[in-house]
């Protein structure tokens, strides 16, 4: 009988699964060349960096008004508002004026109501504003940018005999004309004359809903209205037993007032009370020189400038 040649029929049965093994796998697992294994939801994001908020609130605006690197020569900014904002309009004008030659930045201070009408009706083109907008202005197409955080500081005339520290109730009590001498919270049998700003004044409507809770003003005697947003008068006219609020960054560094402690701490103390945003607005849409300006206040030399002065 004839032997059979080759090899027995196990050999191609073995054969034949790893060849069909090793197809299907090619077939479920293979990628195109150079690609990487994906997951889910991955995205970019590893190679995206968030963006960075120079103060408090201000979201993206950093990214929306990059640091410039050349303004034109001629370019003309207008800035009016709050009297709070006078040292930080001064600070900036001078660096932004010396880093970008032959600008110019005019800057006033007749209070953040008069600012914002100022802007709404295209008479300048930033309005500087010590509170937040309300739903009407902000219908008028005007949009706000948090520039930096300040505190609200009670102030005294130097030579008042109160060495204290008042409590935040006092300290309603006193502005709401429940507190009337000064003895009642520990100082001297005598009057508390308090000066008030106007309503004109964002500070007013900021001290109103910070330090008041909302509450109005006191009418009683002893509380007088300045007939204007300016804090020098204001400041003058403390004397030895008048108390007044403005901002911390316009008295830090004067002689002749000194600011009052609230729960025992002072307005420079990160955990002082009465703290609030300020803003510089624009009106929509943004022109190249107010651009120019905002990315210069939102960048970390502006920031520092701002703070330090030129």
């Amino acid at each position: 009988m004839a032997q059979r040649s080759g090899p027995p029929p196990i050999v191609f049965i073995l054969l034949f699964l790893i060849l069909a093994g090793g197809g299907g796998y090619w077939f479920l697992f293979r990628q195109k060349p150079g690609a990487m294994p994906t997951t889910p939801n991955s995205g970019n994001s590893a190679t995206v960096a968030p963006p960075v908020s120079p103060v408090p609130g201000s979201g993206n605006a950093s990214n929306i008004f990059p640091p410039p690197t050349t303004v034109p020569a001629g370019t003309t900014v207008r800035i009016d508002g709050s009297t709070s904002m006078v040292t930080t309009n001064q600070n900036l004008k001078q660096g932004f004026e010396s880093q970008f030659p032959g600008t110019r930045v005019i800057t006033n201070a007749k209070g953040t109501n008069n600012g914002l009408q100022a802007l709404a009706a295209g008479q300048i083109d930033i309005a500087a504003a010590s509170r937040a907008l309300n739903p009407q202005e902000q219908t008028q197409g005007l949009t706000a940018v948090p520039i930096t955080v300040d505190a609200i500081a009670l102030v005294i005339g130097v030579n008042n005999p109160f060495q204290g520290s008042l409590t935040s109730e006092q300290v309603q009590g006193i502005f709401t004309g429940k507190i009337t001498n000064w003895s009642q919270v520990g100082g001297p049998n005598t009057m508390i004359r308090v000066i008030n700003r106007p309503p004109v004044s964002g500070t007013h409507q900021a001290f109103k809903e910070m330090v008041l809770n909302g509450q109005e003003f006191g009418t009683t005697p002893n509380i007088a209205t300045l007939p204007r947003d300016a804090t020098t008068p204001m400041l003058q006219a403390l004397g030895v037993d008048g108390i007044g609020y403005a901002t911390y960054a316009q008295i830090a560094t004067q002689r002749t007032v000194r600011p009052v402690p609230v729960n025992g701490v002072t307005p420079d103390s990160p955990s002082y009370p009465y703290q609030r945003t300020l803003y510089y607005v624009y009106k929509n849409p943004a022109s190249p020189a107010v651009q120019a300006f905002l990315g210069y206040a939102l960048s970390p030399q502006g920031q520092q400038i701002m703070i330090m002065g030129g």
